[in-house]
């Protein structure tokens, strides 16, 4: 039997049941003009926003892969070594870092090597080339520790350099294969078998019996000449003949003969002379002057002194000796002396005359002697031209000359090398082995590797018309998915950034063109050298004010009929104003506005 406490807590769950469901009955249960009302539409109201002071700034967001910059992929422009068969890799490239100056691979034994430069191996190097190929050539020796002059030719000291580097690698340079050392060596034989051959046909030119007497007369006029040309030399070392010397020689003598009967002469006048002032008396002094008597006619006879008075106080003196003959002798002397002077001039004079006449004698002899040789040599030359035998000495004289000819044009390239296999140049250096197209045992006929320079990069793309937004150096930011971000900034976009990446160029008419490859560099790869191949996110800052400016959303603004852009602005509730403004920066769905704006000042975006 059940309690009385059960039934009654039974009784009023029952009615709480029973209350419950008649109310929520009660609920769905409405009256048409309920209904009616519930379906009328609200009451007009404006949606509105408040006016903002916010530093603005526009971005462009790119979605795209960090990974490292510049994939290039390289392939080797020859043959690596001499021969150009079976070029087997024995040592395949290694993922991971390359400088300049490494060995990439090897291909046979031989090294491939890397080096800076923007112009790619193209050709073998050999010795004489030219070129901007060559130029970064010896700059990279320069960088290596290998200096040589930058001439753009390889010359003997860029050889040297190239040598160098290679011992140092652990390699030797290319030096000519023994294929071009049998070409050297047959080129060097046909040179020698030429020269035969012309000598030969000269030989026979030569002994030809209608040239015989003509070379007969042109050796004896050669004789002539020589003799001519000795006569004209003893000639002008001699300032007189033997004959002209002996008649010299004798002037001479005779000159001197006079000289010495003329001083004779004088000497014997002297002594007279001096004799006779000595026999004349001294006269004391105070005595008066003689008288010297008047000279007595050569036809009288002379006084003797027993005739002639005298006084015992004046002694008598000896008789003084006469000069006249003396005197005469003197100038017969002077007059020998004179003449001989004279013959001796003109006896000299008259050789220099014969010395001067048979210079010139022999000078003509020397000049008709040289006529002579010349004649005997143009008559000479015009026999050989009319023999039979001339054309096989022309024809021999040609082929000396193209011989002589491939030998200069095959020395020019022989020596050190580079093949065009061993050296690769890349744009920027050191640079990252990325992917390994090459095994070792693998011919080479394809690319051997891709390269990547050091720095990533964010590679992405952005449609047409933002693109025209941008512009190198704009700052960005690069953010991870785990929501860190990064400093960077636009290096390059459009074509330039095609080339970067190695996307090839495409006509800007090609249908689906409708983006833009860009690239963005962080300023620091802090943080991201494990992140490489994942997806981020870019923004790139194409404007920005200055300062904190009053913006509204782009829907606020409208334009009237008159083209000015206004805002419409709730000075009391239900109740909006125009107001005119002016717009500046655009981003992120708001618009910069200047005019009788206030902050906090609500705009409609949209009316009821």
């Amino acid at each position: 039997m059940k309690s009385p406490r059960t039934v009654l807590i039974g009784t009023v769950a029952g009615v709480i049941v029973i209350a419950g469901i008649g109310w929520g009955v009660s609920t769905r249960l409405r009256s048409p003009a309920d209904e009616a009302a519930l379906r009328e539409p609200p009451k007009p109201s404006l949606v509105t926003v408040p006016v903002e002071r916010i530093k603005l700034t526009s971005t462009i967001v790119v979605n795209g892969t960090l990974e490292y910059g510049s994939p290039q992929p390289i392939t080797l422009a020859g043959v690596v070594g001499g021969a150009d068969t079976g070029q087997r890799v024995t040592r395949a490239p290694r993922p991971g870092k390359v400088s300049e100056g490494g060995a990439l691979m090897e291909v046979n034994g031989r090294p491939v090597f890397v080096m800076s430069g923007k112009v790619p191996m193209h050709r073998t190097i050999s010795p004489g080339a030219k070129g901007d190929d060559v130029k970064q050539l010896q700059r990279s020796l320069r960088r290596l520790g290998f200096g040589t002059r930058i001439t753009g030719v390889f010359d003997v000291p860029t050889i040297a350099a190239v040598t160098k580097f290679y011992a140092k690698k652990g390699y030797e340079a290319q030096q000519p294969t023994l294929e071009a050392r049998q070409q050297l060596d047959t080129l060097r034989k046909a040179i020698q078998v030429a020269e035969e051959t012309l000598a030969t046909e000269k030989r026979t030119l030569d002994q030809g019996s209608d040239v015989q007497p003509l070379k007969l007369k042109l050796a004896n006029a050669r004789a002539d000449l020589k003799a001519a040309r000795l006569a004209l030399e003893k000639a002008e070392s001699q300032r007189y003949s033997t004959e002209d010397v002996a008649k010299i020689e004798a002037a001479d003598a005779a000159v001197r003969a006079a000289r010495e009967k003329l001083l004779q002469a004088e000497q014997d006048l002297a002594g007279a002379r001096a004799a006779n002032d000595k026999s004349e008396p001294s006269t004391p002094p105070g005595t008066p002057a003689a008288v010297t008597p008047a000279p007595v006619p050569t036809s009288a006879p002379v006084p003797t002194s027993a005739s002639v008075p005298t006084s015992a106080s004046v002694p008598t003196s000896p008789k003084p000796t006469d000069t006249t003959l003396l005197e005469l002798k003197v100038s017969n002397a002077q007059a020998d002396l004179e003449a001989a002077n004279s013959a001796y001039e003109r006896i000299e004079e008259e050789a220099l005359q014969t010395r001067e006449k048979k210079l010139t004698e022999l000078g003509k002899a020397v000049r008709d002697a040289k006529e002579a040789v010349a004649l005997a040599e143009q008559g000479l030359r015009q026999a050989r031209r009319l023999s039979p035998v001339k054309l096989k000495v022309a024809n021999a004289k040609k082929d000396v000359s193209a011989a002589k000819a491939l030998m200069a044009e095959f020395k020019r390239t022989y020596g050190t090398t580079i093949p065009p296999g061993e050296l690769v140049f890349l744009p920027k250096l050191p640079a990252l082995v990325r992917k390994v197209g090459v095994k070792a045992g693998e011919t080479v006929d394809k690319a051997i590797a891709t390269v990547t320079n050091s720095s990533f990069v964010v590679t992405g793309s952005v449609e047409v018309a933002e693109a025209d937004l941008l512009k190198e150096g704009l700052e960005a930011v690069i953010e991870t998915e785990a929501g860190k971000t990064h400093r960077a900034r636009l290096i390059a976009f459009g074509e330039k950034a095609k080339v970067a990446t190695g996307e090839k160029k495409q006509d800007d008419t090609t249908p689906g063109m409708s983006s833009e490859p860009v690239l963005i560099s962080p300023l620091s790869e802090k943080g991201l050298r494990k992140l490489s191949g994942a997806s981020v996110t870019a923004k790139v800052t194409v404007g920005a004010t200055d300062s904190a400016v009053l913006v509204v959303p782009v829907a606020a603004v409208i334009t009237s009929a008159d083209g000015k852009a206004r805002v419409r602005v709730e000075d009391a509730p239900g109740k909006t104003k125009d107001v005119e403004v002016h717009t500046g920066l655009t981003a992120d769905g708001k618009v910069e506005v200047t005019g009788r704006l206030k902050e906090g000042d609500r705009v409609v975006v949209n009316s009821a």
